[in-house]
């Protein structure tokens, strides 16, 4: 089992505690993808790590259902494996928002400057595919896609989010998909709670984009929703190189909160206008961030991850 899928059997033995899960209560490898934000091949080794450890076993009708909440727990309380190579995932995501890495790139080539087994380093490229910002070319070869880059196209993808967030909300078409939100919010509290204080800045900004996203998802206006997607995948890189304030961050998550409590409660104008001033405040801070790294910073950078 690849270290990728570990780390996702245990995040999944989290869920099933954290979510009170009773015994019986399917688990279906396409709504875990969507998820925890992954291809379904990593989601089906975790599934069947989780049915030999004794987590889950076979549904009645097929397909896996958790089997053992207790065994759940057990496992959710141990130490999560180290995802693989967080910190050369970071370098590459560093040299290439520097432009120390060209467009199009061999496996040789990045072995060489990273100095990584070909199989780690393919669990990183495809990892960066499935975050769309990389992806293989016929033989060994992989390109990068387009990223932001200039600190005026950063503050930009914050006024083009101001513009269309809240009109999502405000849609004629939004219609509320509780148990996503639901889902986000207690996400979110745990967050607050203290979470944000540990957890990973890849993995927050990846908790925190999936929220909007969701949020931009019940509008059903498939422009707003592929904007925000494509300017999440654009603004990735940079904000993996941003040092984040976690004091600053546990106060946006409370906002995410409370525009979460105000869509579940039906008002929308209340949770537009917040979601407005809460990007019109994020964009300056994250830009002078950014200002400031480049200026230069004796630390190394944690990634800033708020959405």
């Amino acid at each position: 089992m690849t270290e990728i899928a570990a780390s996702l059997a245990h995040q999944i033995a989290r869920m099933i505690r954290e979510e009170a899960l009773p015994p019986g209560t399917a688990l279906t490898e396409r709504a875990l993808a969507d998820r925890f934000l992954v291809s379904r091949t990593p989601v089906r080794a975790a599934l069947q790590e989780l049915r030999r450890a004794g987590v889950l076993g076979d549904g009645p009708r097929g397909g896996l259902v958790v089997a053992d909440p207790g065994r759940a727990e057990l496992l959710a309380e141990t130490a999560p494996p180290e995802e693989a190579g967080e910190a050369a995932y970071l370098a590459i995501a560093r040299d290439r928002l520097a432009g120390l890495i060209p467009d199009r790139i061999s496996e040789n080539e990045l072995l060489r400057r990273y100095d990584l087994s070909r199989p780690r380093l393919q669990t990183l490229l495809h990892r960066m595919a499935e975050e769309g910002w990389a992806e293989r070319r016929p033989g060994h070869g992989w390109q990068f896609l387009p990223v932001l880059t200039s600190m005026e196209a950063y503050r930009q993808s914050y006024r083009f989010r101001q513009a269309i967030e809240p009109a999502a909300m405000r849609d004629p078409g939004f219609r509320l998909n509780v148990p996503l939100l639901t889902r986000h919010l207690e996400e979110q509290r745990r967050l607050v709670a203290g979470e944000v204080l540990t957890i990973t800045g890849v993995h927050l900004f990846t908790v925190n984009a999936a929220m909007h996203e969701a949020i931009c998802e019940c509008s059903g206006n498939a422009f707003f929703i592929e904007s925000l997607r494509r300017v999440d995948r654009l603004r990735r890189l940079i904000e993996y190189g941003l040092t984040v304030d976690r004091t600053r961050a546990r106060a946006r998550c409370a906002e995410h909160v409370q525009m979460l409590e105000l869509l579940l409660a039906g008002r929308n104008d209340a949770a537009a206008d917040l979601m407005h001033r809460h990007l019109a405040a994020l964009g300056p801070i994250k830009a002078a961030t950014m200002a400031a790294g480049r200026e230069g910073s004796a630390e190394a950078p944690d990634p800033a991850g708020v959405a």
